[in-house]
């Protein structure tokens, strides 16, 4: 131990979106490829291994030029199974905000309890099947989430003339620079108006829900104190 591995696969969404958030585009799909780290060590290095994972996913964005800020996640906001998570958000000057790309967990030995995944020192005439092994800790963490990094790289290497690659990719793109062979499109001004009138329209409907659950509130106290 250390054992490292990693694991390529498509993933797939219980749903399309959450309650319509990220609903168009490619940032938010239900399926999409993953390229995944994991990571099997004992109990005394585990704390190390995960922040060489979240290095290593660091050096990944670092190599293609992404901006990107690294997140200590509360321990309110984990699941059971995590017993700290790193998140690595990347700059999106769209949406003028960071967005996470990369998920780095430190799991313990949660899934090595359920599994049953022992080690010990046969050396010292110790086994894995022995009562005095341990239980191996076991780690996971992001490299590339391949269509979500996509459109990070589309909006932090577009230009007015197109985009620009990454020197990392330009041996798999066979380019320097991808021109845009269209023009923008140009938005009317009817169709701004109608995003805009819906828009208002959800801010109003919001704002009567709001006050119609005010109203029931008060109507039920009023019942409680007669």
């Amino acid at each position: 131990l250390p054992k490292f591995y990693c694991g390529m696969s498509t993933c797939f969404r219980k749903e399309l979106t959450s309650h319509g958030v990220d609903a168009s585009g490619l940032f938010r799909v239900h399926q999409f490829e993953k390229v995944e780290q994991f990571a099997i060590t004992s109990p005394h290095n585990s704390w190390k291994i995960h922040e060489k994972l979240i290095r290593t996913s660091e050096e990944f964005y670092k190599s293609l030029g992404i901006p990107h800020q690294i997140v200590n996640i509360e321990s309110k906001s984990l699941s059971l199974a995590t017993a700290k998570k790193y998140d690595l958000e990347a700059w999106f000057p769209n949406q003028k905000k960071y967005r996470e790309l990369v998920s780095c967990s430190n799991c313990t030995d949660y899934q090595s309890r359920e599994l049953k995944i022992r080690y010990g020192y046969p050396k010292l005439g110790m086994s894995h099947t022995s009562k005095r092994s341990q239980f191996v800790h076991m780690l996971n963490a992001t490299l590339c989430a391949s269509q979500r990094t996509m459109c990070c790289l589309l909006e932090n290497c577009q230009t007015d003339a197109g985009i620009r690659v990454p020197e990392p990719l330009v041996m798999y793109v066979g380019t320097t620079f991808i021109p845009f062979v269209k023009p923008p499109p140009k938005q009317s001004n009817r169709s701004q108006g109608n995003k805009n009138k819906k828009n208002l329209e959800v801010k109003n409907k919001r704002k009567a829900n709001r006050s119609n659950s005010k109203k029931k509130s008060a109507t039920i106290k009023n019942k409680e104190e007669m």
